[in-house]
């Protein structure tokens, strides 16, 4: 035999699964190491029945072991042609993390199967006999497994092939006649086939939502590059439209720049015109005073009598005597024009300015966050409201850092402003509101909070909170709801403090009383066009003071 003919295995003990040593050959014939084999024999003496570890056989009496001497030569052939090394790797041996072979000795192999009804994990080698002998090919082999005696019954040290659907455990055939009886009892099989069944039920439904999730990843993806195009071209769109009013700006100040320039030439060429005939005219004149100055010096009075008619008749000049400068204000009536202008672009590209805000902030695809129902996810939104000094009427009067407004009976020392209310008792936030807000109001009184539009009206009785089609107010002492004069009853009573939560670009205003739990006393569904400014309006009572003071939730 060729050495590279020679299979280490089959000269391999099945019971160390090393090579041979003084090997023997059983009856059956296959062959073992001579101490592996009668330290196996000697466990089963008590028996008084001897088998074959790999095909089972059983011989009585025990057989006299005696060398088998060919095999022996070839081992010491296989030792000494170096193959030994190549026999041991050739074996696969069980690390920590491995199931073991249970009828391995000494340092164990894998195992490749487990056995469920001998309750044992066999490597390749004495796996064989369930491959071989009929009766064991009916025994169930799985993955190998580290578990195996759980599936023994530690009451009755029995295989569980039963299950208590009753106590949701495994069971063995005792235990369903002891003390589940009368229990709802089946086989594990059938559990097994029902918890299968749900199983795969999950299983679909699993893939179903894996499908479907992927289905919205793909939507969202979509999405995603749809609003990146969309913000591209909107960012290249307004640099075109910003660059153009740049370059008109520019031309307009370049057109202005040029007339000025121009209009300075004619002027001054005006002006140097008149200049130069008045030089003109003061050089005539000095001659002729030269001239009289001669004349007066002659000492010769016949002669100076008979020059002095002759002498020519001063002209009268052209220009009139003095000449009328205006105060330097040549051109700074057009500086004023032009920083008038500025300031009206200014006016545009603010408004013009917080619409295209707002257009921006309205961007909302399909992710928004649910609506706040706790107090505590309200308060996620909270904003610090201030009041603007200049929308205070007459009758009201600011305080805590513009956070409080208080009624009094004598008319405060305002200044004149447009945005001031002339005609109600009511005042405005500083704070444009969009997006998601949440704020809150201590009252007491006859007070009204409300939201508005910036560009509600500040005189007549259209100007009042929820008297148009700009503003939105409940009544807190009459527990009513108006907007655009149109009024509603609402659940009261309202609480000492209220709260009010805004979502503007969902169109959802709602008004909260507010004490050791949150109360919904109304809400509007509408779509706000514009920027909202918080208000309050305070009438006169017979209370002591009546007052609204916007407070940071916490």
């Amino acid at each position: 035999m060729e050495q590279n003919q020679l299979d280490p295995e089959t000269f391999s003990c099945s019971i160390c699964l090393d090579l041979l040593k003084d090997p023997v050959t059983i009856p059956c014939g296959h062959s073992y190491c001579m101490k592996c084999i009668k330290t196996q024999w000697d466990e089963e003496d008590q028996k008084g029945i001897h088998s074959c570890p790999q095909c089972r056989e059983t011989f009585t009496p025990r057989p006299v072991l005696k060398k088998n001497t060919m095999l022996a030569a070839l081992v010491e052939q296989l030792k000494k042609t170096g193959l030994q090394a190549a026999a041991a790797a050739d074996h696969c041996y069980a690390g920590p993390e491995d199931v073991a072979c249970d009828f391995c000795t000494g340092r164990k192999l894998k195992a490749i199967k487990s056995c469920l009804v001998c309750l044992v994990s066999y490597c390749k080698n004495h796996l064989q006999p369930h491959l071989d002998v009929p009766g064991m090919k009916k025994h169930k082999l799985v993955e190998p497994t580290k578990n195996l005696q759980e599936n023994i019954c530690s009451r009755h040290d029995e295989v569980m092939k039963m299950f208590c659907r009753t106590d949701q455990k495994s069971i063995c055939y005792l235990c369903s006649v002891d003390e589940h009886k009368g229990h709802d009892t089946v086989s594990a099989a059938a559990e097994r086939t029902e918890r299968q069944r749900e199983l795969e039920e999950r299983r679909g439904n699993i893939q179903q939502r894996i499908q479907d999730r992927e289905e919205d990843v793909k939507l969202l993806q979509q999405e995603v590059e749809a609003i990146s195009r969309s913000a591209d071209k909107t960012v290249e769109d307004s640099e075109k439209i910003f660059t153009q009013l740049i370059r008109l700006l520019q031309k307009r100040s370049s057109e202005v720049k040029q007339q000025i320039r121009s209009q300075q030439e004619t002027e001054v060429s005006r002006v140097k015109d008149v200049q130069e005939k008045l030089e003109q005219e003061i050089s005539e004149l000095k001659r002729k005073d030269t001239e009289l100055e001669q004349l007066s010096h002659t000492e010769d009075h016949n002669q100076f009598l008979l020059n002095y008619p002759s002498l020519p008749a001063l002209s009268e000049s052209t220009h009139s005597s003095s000449i009328n400068i205006r105060p330097l204000r040549h051109f700074e009536d057009v500086t004023a024009a032009v920083s008038q202008l500025r300031e009206k672009l200014q006016d545009v590209l603010r408004d013009s300015w917080t619409n295209i805000s707002l257009m921006v902030t309205e961007v909302d695809v399909l992710l928004s966050e649910p609506q706040p129902k706790t107090r505590a996810e309200f308060l996620k939104y909270s904003c610090e409201i201030t009041l603007n000094p200049n929308t205070t009427n007459t009758q009201l009067k600011l305080s805590e850092g513009n956070r409080k407004v208080t009624w009094m009976n004598e008319p405060q020392s305002y200044s004149n402003h447009p945005d001031r209310f002339s005609d109600r008792s009511q005042v405005l936030s500083r704070e444009s509101l969009t997006g998601r807000c949440y704020w809150e109001v201590e009252w007491k009184g006859i007070v009204s909070v409300s939201v508005a539009y910036k560009n509600i009206s500040r005189v007549g009785n259209k100007c009042g909170f929820g008297c148009n089609d700009k503003s939105w107010a409940l009544d807190c002492k009459g527990s009513s709801f108006v907007h655009n004069n149109i009024w509603t009853s609402i659940s009261g009573p309202v609480s000492s403090r209220l709260g009010v939560y805004l979502d503007h670009t969902a169109g959802l205003l709602s008004f909260y009383s507010v004490s050791e739990t949150m109360t919904l006393l109304h809400r509007v569904q509408t779509t706000f066009t514009q920027p909202l400014l918080a208000g309050v309006w305070i009438g006169n009572s017979l209370w002591p003071v009546s007052f609204a003071k916007f407070i940071k939730p916490n």
